[in-house]
């Protein structure tokens, strides 16, 4: 806790988050015209970040962010506490929860997690607005 709980300067901390984004997402290209479920924009890694970002940046003042209850649960938490806007935090759980099951269908169906953007655009959006709210400069 005392690691997740240090202070913490916002603006670098979101630079770093930003970076290994733009790092992990260089390292796992996807194809164009497809939209992969965890590692395109507005996938499930995006939510995964931004919840890193919560955590880290507020974890201290907001100590129902530190329990390790997965990452549906932290965006519930971190809009009812008011560190997003209203309806982004469970809009972006939401599509955390159908990016999630679509990648564990691709797997056991042993089919590719990228698919056509289309398919997953409501999803990618609530994502998006998240990523938004939460790095507004980015």
């Amino acid at each position: 806790r005392a690691v997740i709980c240090a202070e913490r300067d916002p603006v670098a901390l979101r630079t770093e988050i930003q970076a290994m984004r733009e790092k992990v997402r260089a390292a796992r290209p996807v194809k164009a015209g497809l939209f992969d479920v965890k590692h395109s924009e507005g996938g499930m890694m995006d939510a995964e970040f931004a919840v890193q970002y919560l955590v880290l940046a507020h974890g201290n003042g907001h100590p129902e962010l530190l329990d390790n209850v997965g990452n549906i649960a932290l965006l519930q938490r971190a809009e009812a506490c008011g560190l997003l806007p209203a309806g982004v935090g469970q809009a972006a759980a939401n599509a955390y929860r159908e990016l999630r099951r679509a990648q564990h269908k691709a797997r056991l169906d042993e089919k590719p997690t990228q698919v056509d953007p289309a398919s997953a655009a409501p999803q990618r959006d609530a994502v998006r607005a998240l990523w938004r709210a939460v790095f507004p400069s980015a």
